[in-house]
């Protein structure tokens, strides 16, 4: 899927409601996965593009929202 480039580029809502419930959860997982290795790379050393942090948070935030809307209906 054209999903691998989260971590860098916002998500796009089109692409997001073509994808399953457990294929959101999965972006979710990884999204949460680099969320915490960049945290700990910080930590250790100088990250070269901060606002990386708000785009993976961002980016997680969308895909929960897309997995409200569809637990609502």
């Amino acid at each position: 899927m054209a999903l691998k480039d989260l971590e860098n580029k916002p998500l796009r809502p089109a692409l997001a409601r073509e994808l399953s419930v457990d294929e959101l959860k999965q972006e979710l997982a990884k999204l949460e996965e680099a969320q915490f290795r960049l945290r700990f790379r910080s930590a250790t050393e100088a990250i070269e593009n901060p606002m990386q942090f708000r785009m993976i948070r961002r980016n997680i935030a969308r895909l929960k929202t897309m997995l409200k809307e569809r637990a609502a209906t």
